[in-house]
């Protein structure tokens, strides 16, 4: 399949829009014994929770935040040694499970914001673009539809290309597109793309316009 690719705009950022809401402060504030029930701007809770937060050992308010947002996946073992992993490494990019890269980079900044640059500060990669479908090539863009298209378009020591080669030549299924690429959202007549930086950064790509042609992983 061929698809030809035109990039709008590709913004690095330090946080995720709406990746925490007034909910959310709220029952960090009462983890961290610090509720007010009377607060409900998400500035106003925001600047209450950076406050708690920098009143605990880093690692201490790293803990109680990684429990909120992934007890569900963590143990309180594995919890306890990411709260410590995350003041010397970029756990958001290094952690082996892509899938939860998303999560820790939002836990990652919140602290590292909180704590005025104590954790490692990481980054993500926003791409905004318009895709066009060749000849009978899918029109439905999937995440693993755009990612295969953009690493075509990257600097060879991408780190998708290095580990991800077989499936992106289509000789393996890639299920690991799903949480490489956080967000693929469509409007109107183009695309936006949220990544780690870490998988792929601005510096990386080589060309605004490019066409892609990509292969599919097919069960004998």
């Amino acid at each position: 399949m061929k698809y030809a690719i035109k990039i709008r705009k590709i913004s690095t950022v330090d946080e995720l829009e709406n990746a925490w809401n007034t909910e959310d402060f709220k029952e960090l504030l009462k983890r961290f014994d610090f509720a007010n029930d009377n607060v409900n701007d998400l500035k106003e809770l925001r600047d209450l929770l950076f406050m708690a937060i920098a009143d605990k050992d880093p690692s201490e308010a790293a803990t109680i935040v990684l429990d909120y947002k992934l007890s569900d996946y963590l143990n309180k073992g594995q919890i306890d040694s990411l709260s410590y992993e995350m003041l010397v490494d970029k756990i958001s990019e290094e952690y082996p499970r892509i899938g939860l890269h998303k999560t820790l980079f939002c836990v990652n900044q919140l602290l590292y914001k909180a704590f005025n640059g104590k954790f490692p500060n990481t980054k993500a990669t926003i791409i905004d673009f318009e895709i066009t479908p060749k000849r009978n090539a899918e029109t439905k863009i999937t995440k693993e539809i755009a990612l295969k298209c953009f690493t075509q378009n990257l600097d060879s020591h991408n780190v998708i290309i290095r580990l991800f080669g077989k499936q992106l030549n289509g000789e393996e299924k890639f299920e690991e597109a799903n949480d490489i690429i956080w967000d693929l959202q469509k409007n109107e007549s183009h695309y936006r793309l949220t990544t780690s930086e870490y998988f792929m950064s601005k510096s990386e790509f080589l060309t605004g316009e490019f066409e892609s042609k990509i292969a599919f992983f097919t069960e004998e």
